[in-house]
């Protein structure tokens, strides 16, 4: 266990690096870099020269990489010169609301998607299972800003039910007391995530069915319902564990849109908001954030997996 743990944090490190390594050359390859982006279209090429220099633009990107990467290391994210404040601190503002987001999102696809999945499993090849099998596929091939923008003009603009801005405010608690604004971004992002969780759901639970330990159960006389809850809901949910681990990514990335459709003031609302105007520091330290926190969620997949199943060796 203790050579599997140091295993994976080495591999960890070396993926977190790399990330950072092609985030890094990609943004310094836009067309203008951070000088021009800072500084305006109308600053003189002599401007953009002494800015350079002052921070260092105008040494070899290798040399940028490591003091930026050494900062890091001292806890130091770089510095925003586009909202004149430290990215560590505008990260620390932001990251809680949008971890907030999603932990309530996942929590309601979990609700919805493990009974869901269930019922299909149980109901396979009826009318209901293929309902709905058919809206997994829809909502799972929908992009979260094209679905996002459907429920703001459904419930928002046509039904007038739900604000169609998500709550605004510094502070998370200031953002939990509207509870309102909050149901179309949380939906948004389960509505995506049930539509995955109840497909594996559904498999596992098949696969599940087909086992000799459900056959020597219905031999013994248990009922449906007391074999479903007793011996297939926990070996059905070991595949749904660790798929949360891995699930961080497309997480990360569908709160990113749906923060930009509902003017969520979260991680993925800054990162939309900096990128545009190239504020580089900004873009480095939450990439550096997403990448650490999808290397850590594939790793607690795995030992999840491991400890929940014992059939898996490290």
């Amino acid at each position: 266990m203790t050579g599997y743990l140091i295993r994976r944090v080495l591999q960890a490190v070396i993926v977190v690096v790399l990330v950072c390594v092609v985030t890094f050359l990609l943004l310094h390859m836009l067309p203008g870099g951070p000088a021009r982006a800072i500084l305006g279209p109308r600053a003189t090429p002599l401007q953009i020269q002494v800015f350079n220099h002052q921070n260092g633009y105008d040494q070899p990107l290798y040399e940028q990489f490591w003091r930026w990467f050494t900062g890091v290391l001292h806890g130091d994210l770089g510095y925003s010169y586009n909202l004149n404040e430290n990215v560590g601190a505008l990260i620390a503002q932001r990251l809680p609301k949008t971890i907030t987001l999603m932990a309530l999102s996942t929590a309601v696809a979990l609700i919805v998607a493990v009974p869901l999945g269930i019922y299909q499993a149980m109901r396979r090849n009826t009318f209901g299972d293929y309902t709905f099998t058919g809206l997994s596929f829809v909502f799972y091939a929908a992009p979260s800003f094209f679905l996002g923008l459907i429920l703001v003009q459904v419930f928002a603009i046509d039904l007038h039910w739900l604000p169609p801005e998500a709550p605004q405010g510094d502070s998370l608690g200031t953002i939990l007391t509207n509870g309102a604004g909050l149901v179309l971004p949380i939906a948004t992002l389960a509505l995506i995530t049930i539509a995955s969780f109840s497909r594996y759901m559904r498999s596992s639970v098949l696969d599940n069915l087909s086992q000799d330990y459900v056959r020597t159960a219905r031999a013994g006389g248990a009922g449906q319902a007391r074999i479903i809850v007793v011996h297939i809901l926990r070996n059905a949910l070991i595949p749904l564990a660790a798929l949360l681990g891995l699930s961080l990514p497309q997480l990360f990335g569908g709160a990113l849109i749906t923060e930009s459709v509902f003017n969520y003031p979260g991680m993925g609302l800054l990162f939309w908001r900096q990128a545009t105007v190239r504020d580089f520091p900004v873009l480095l330290g939450v990439t550096l954030v997403v990448a650490v926190a999808t290397v850590l969620g594939s790793l607690l997949a795995d030992i999840t997996y491991a400890a929940l199943d014992p059939r898996v060796k490290y």
